[in-house]
């Protein structure tokens, strides 16, 4: 069971007092779950919750408040499970660790957010962060005090020593300093089992690990397993403990092998997995959250003088190419598949843009789409609140003009957003 904080508990539960229902009336549903899209249809909205759903364009009674998507396509309000909000990369992003401050980070989230919930995306889970910004983000934003999407973190990931996520990688010896469990940095089972409990008094809703090494990390090895067993096992375990499921970034074979048996809940990236890798996912029920957003772009960025330190430029010529293929052969094999990005590697707001990646490289649309909302909202525990239309879920609603099944790149520019019930686009 997911550990849900009393914030984002708030905005699931408490929407905004409406004077009156809200008729929409959408040319074509895609409800989420459902093989195929309904026709014209009706979705009843009254204090931010969805009441009803029925076929065809009911006349608004007398206070009814009427929204015309009758060329539309009305869709569940998306998910990204794979997000960065206190970061986005660019050229300057390596020096930007020594010239920020954490009021920075905090103020540049804002904007991020606002993106990404214009961008129709409404709930994400944050999968590292700095300074622990995005748990007050998410505290403001179920206050009502700044917009943006329903926000699960991780906070600071967790790394072994030269790890993926070690923040002082590629920092000076006079300066780097000997990060602990406090700073997301564990080596050992007492100090896993520690980073862990951190992040839950830090107010984390999940666990995120880099079980091997990574692309934009300024070490040699993006591919090597970075925890033993033993202490993946105990960040499971204990995590499990204070209700929290574990995220596994993870692009070696070993690596996710070692999180697989661990029982982490899902495996980020998945480059090199293999058949075996597959076949255990199949077996445990883990999810590939595949994020080929970001392995476009780290490719596209290595060809590019300059742009990435050495040692990064490198790992994203090899490793990024490799993800559309792998993706592909996931689909192929029947691998469990959820939504995410790795957004904060690209921009935000173009989060949508991963839909018509995923499709490109052999997913049905269909199945792409509901990788986005239902099946994403039971990565989340979330499945009886989100990630469907359907009388008694939140009113999170997104419209796309067209079809989004014959033309997934319509979801990287939303026409319409209705976050509980308030409208947000246009």
């Amino acid at each position: 069971m997911l550990r849900i904080s009393a914030a984002l508990l708030a905005l699931l539960l408490v929407a905004p007092v409406a004077a009156s229902r809200t008729l929409i009336h959408a040319g074509a549903v895609i409800d989420g779950v459902s093989d195929t899209a309904s026709g014209p249809s009706t979705v009843v909205v009254e204090d931010g919750m969805i009441t009803a759903v029925v076929a065809g364009f009911s006349a608004p009674a007398e206070g009814d408040q009427v929204v015309d998507l009758r060329r539309s396509t009305l869709l569940p309000g998306l998910i990204d499970l794979h997000t960065h909000l206190s970061s986005e990369y660019d050229a300057h992003a390596y020096i930007e660790e020594f010239q920020l401050n954490p009021a920075d980070y905090a103020l540049l989230a804002v904007p991020r957010a606002l993106a990404t919930l214009e961008a129709g995306f409404m709930t994400v889970r944050d999968l590292g962060d700095s300074y622990n910004v995005t748990v007050s983000l998410r505290n403001a934003i179920a206050r009502g005090q700044v917009p943006g999407p329903r926000i699960l973190t991780a906070a600071k990931s967790i790394a072994s020593t030269g790890g993926h996520a070690d923040p002082t990688n590629g920092w000076a010896d006079i300066i780097e300093g000997t990060p602990g469990p406090a700073e997301g940095v564990a080596d050992g089972v007492p100090a896993a089992m520690q980073a862990v409990r951190q992040r839950y008094k830090d107010g984390a809703d999940l666990i995120k690990i880099t079980a091997t090494g990574g692309v934009l990390s300024v070490a040699a090895n993006g591919l090597n397993p970075q925890f033993t067993q033993e202490e993946m096992d105990a960040i499971v375990r204990v995590a499990s403990d204070y209700g929290m499921h574990v995220a596994a970034h993870s692009h070696g074979k070993e690596g996710m092998l070692r999180a697989i048996r661990a029982g982490v809940q899902t495996i980020e990236h998945g480059t090199m997995m293999d058949a075996e890798v597959m076949r255990e996912m199949r077996r445990s029920g883990t999810i590939l959250v595949p994020t080929l957003s970001a392995g476009r772009w780290v490719t596209q960025m290595s060809a590019i003088d300059g742009f990435f330190p050495e040692v990064v430029r490198t790992k994203a010529a090899s490793i990024g190419p490799l993800m559309d293929t792998t993706f592909a052969a996931a689909v192929r094999q029947n691998v469990p598949i959820a939504f995410g990005t790795d957004t904060g590697v690209t921009p935000h707001g173009e989060n949508g843009r991963e839909f018509a990646y995923m499709v490109e490289d052999g997913m049905a649309p269909m199945d792409a789409i509901r990788s986005a909302t239902s099946v994403a909202a039971r990565v989340l525990d979330l499945q009886d609140r989100i990630g469907q239309v359907r009388a008694g879920f939140v009113a999170d609603l997104v419209a796309v003009g067209g079809d989004p099944l014959a033309d997934p790149s319509l979801l990287a520019s939303v026409s319409f957003v209705m976050q509980a019930g308030t409208v947000v686009v246009p």
